[in-house]
């Protein structure tokens, strides 16, 4: 529970267990707390990376919000994509030889992300969804690189293989879009945007 904001406003509930979304969320200084959904997150005949973000997304922050009707609830989900291809989705690596093969391929590419935000009030019938999109140049990378840098950052569970908000930044030779937090995973000026809306003051 963060509790630096003393300001009274419903519950909110952070639909992840993310550690970057985390991080991402105390920015604003809102009392929260994450509760990780159970859900499939296996892609269920969507041709378009938006598509399965967005189902994702809402369906994260509706299987949260039904089991707390009053609360704001903040789901999210991120779909990387290869250029020209969004039917062709980049998941998580989860291994070492995973994430070494993803970068191998997308070495010298552009690979793009995205990212959807569904925020939830059952008690209200608010629903709100939207997707937002990043795109990375990946330099020309070398084996040894990749070697190195899955060693050292580990990122088997970040979708292309990457932590921009760490390391994984050297990795780039370009980055294209709106808002950077949308690339980490969760896009923070359509959040204020959303819970404005909702009354909630941020700042």
């Amino acid at each position: 529970m963060r509790c630096d904001d003393l300001m009274q406003h419903p519950e909110i509930i952070l639909a992840s267990s993310s550690q970057t979304r985390q991080q991402l969320l105390d920015r604003l200084h809102l009392a929260y707390t994450s509760i990780s959904p159970d859900i499939d997150e296996s892609a269920c005949g969507e041709t378009h990376a938006d598509d399965l973000a967005q189902r994702l997304a809402f369906e994260k922050a509706r299987c949260i919000a039904l089991q707390h009707p009053e609360a704001i609830v903040i789901g999210s989900d991120q779909v990387a994509w290869c250029e020209q291809h969004p039917d062709i989705f980049i998941g998580k690596p989860l291994t070492t030889e995973n994430a070494i093969q993803q970068l191998q391929a997308n070495s010298g590419q552009t690979v793009y992300f995205s990212t959807a935000l569904s925020v939830q009030q059952q008690s209200i019938g608010f629903a709100q969804t939207v997707v937002e999109h990043y795109t990375v140049k990946f330099r020309s990378l070398t084996d040894n690189e990749i070697a190195r840098y899955v060693a050292k950052e580990q990122p088997l569970h970040c979708a292309g293989s990457f932590m921009c908000e760490g390391l994984g930044i050297s990795l780039f030779e370009a980055m294209h879009g709106n808002d950077q937090t949308t690339l980490m995973g969760l896009p923070m000026i359509q959040l204020c945007r959303i819970l404005r809306m909702l009354n909630i003051q941020v700042p």
